[in-house]
């Protein structure tokens, strides 16, 4: 039984989700330096393009070789511009589990990508790879992450209490952390029946594995 990801390209009808490359470091550092992703994401601040190669070529790699996530660029596929990340990680081979979180620039924000993109990751996941149980965690006050689950069809399970590291700005314009709560939700392969019927014209995805 496999426990890697494959090298693997997944297109929807806008979206290319395709491993990071070097090209990418100028636009994911641009990203990642943004207000919303510094609050919900525990990436450093602030996120130089040395740590954005670092993650290309260092992080990204390890992850999928040694089995534990895969990190996939979201890209427009008319554009190729990079509109995000999507990020599998904690990944459980004999439970088939692995969880999924997402991050878009803030320039794509509003179009529906980072429905799309997780829809369509899950869809693979648990199609093409069999696995069991995708897992989604959101800040309990990051509501526009929450709709993006609520949109693919995940069910919400619970509150993991102030189990949650978050960042705010104070008043004299530094970021602060604060702690607060996960709400956890999961996508088991009978709730993709009907799943994201609100992205019925964009949710349709082709697989290309071995992606060069």
């Amino acid at each position: 039984m496999t426990s890697t990801f494959p090298n693997i390209s997944i297109n929807t009808e806008r979206l290319v989700l395709r491993p990071l490359d070097e090209d990418d470091v100028p636009a994911l550092a641009e990203m990642m330096n943004d207000e919303q992703v510094t609050a919900w994401t525990d990436v450093p601040q602030p996120f130089t393009e040395s740590g954005a190669r670092s993650w290309i070529t260092e992080y990204a790699p390890a992850e999928r070789t040694t089995g534990r996530g895969l990190d996939l660029a979201v890209t427009e596929f008319l554009t190729q511009r990079l509109v995000g990340i999507v990020q599998l990680t904690k990944t459980n081979w004999h439970i088939r589990s692995t969880e999924l979180s997402y991050v878009i620039a803030p320039w794509a924000r509003g179009e529906g990508y980072a429905s799309e993109a997780a829809l369509a990751t899950a869809q693979w996941l648990l199609g093409d790879q069999e696995f069991e149980r995708v897992e989604l965690r959101t800040a309990a006050d990051n509501t526009a992450s929450q709709q993006v689950a609520q949109k693919i069809g995940c069910i919400s399970e619970g509150v993991l209490r102030g189990a949650c590291i978050a960042r705010t700005r104070t008043e004299d314009g530094t970021w602060t952390e604060v702690r607060t709560d996960f709400i956890v939700w999961s996508l088991l392969p009978e709730d993709l029946d009907g799943a994201g019927d609100e992205l019925a014209d964009t949710s349709g995805f082709t697989s290309f594995p071995d992606w060069n």
